[in-house]
């Protein structure tokens, strides 16, 4: 129950950050995905089918916000969050730079396989507004790792 209230607020959270920087600027939802740093966070700690879920959930909440094809964002978020948990389960991403690189790559295949699907379905080009697009993977790896170095320092020792 405690998982499913964190995972809740987490969207929640996800979904106001989202509105606010509507509000404030387009270039800023641009270069800062709450969603993909939440999907990851999730991801990397409870395993693959947990971030897939979220993936999914965060994803398409993404694609609510658009005015394109409904499925595009939920899609590679589903993925987004299968490969981190997946591949965190596998190798130690822990400290805080090895972290930094593993987010850094995954947010970059994630934005790379939004435009290819995005391109796929639109013959526009992708609005990268001056290039504010391609700061996403760095502080989407910012704030992930910052995020999860967080939690790591307020979990509780179990006995």
């Amino acid at each position: 129950m405690k998982s499913i209230l964190k995972t809740a607020g987490a969207v929640l959270a996800g979904f106001l950050v989202y509105t606010l920087m509507g509000k404030a600027g387009a270039s800023l939802l641009l270069a800062v995905n709450a969603f993909s740093v939440i999907v990851l966070v999730f991801a990397i700690r409870e395993g693959e089918v947990f971030g897939a879920a979220m993936g999914t959930v965060c994803g398409l909440l993404q694609d609510s916000f658009s005015l394109g094809v409904f499925g595009v964002a939920g899609l590679t978020k589903t993925l987004l969050g299968f490969a981190a948990g997946l591949i965190s389960r596998k190798i130690q991403v822990a400290p805080f730079f090895r972290n930094f690189v593993f987010i850094f790559i995954l947010a970059t295949v994630e934005i790379a396989l939004w435009v290819f699907l995005y391109s796929l379905i639109f013959s526009a080009k992708v609005i990268t507004r001056g290039g504010f697009v391609f700061f996403q993977p760095l502080t989407t790896a910012v704030l992930g790792s910052a995020a999860l170095a967080i939690a790591r320092k307020m979990k509780t020792p179990e006995p």
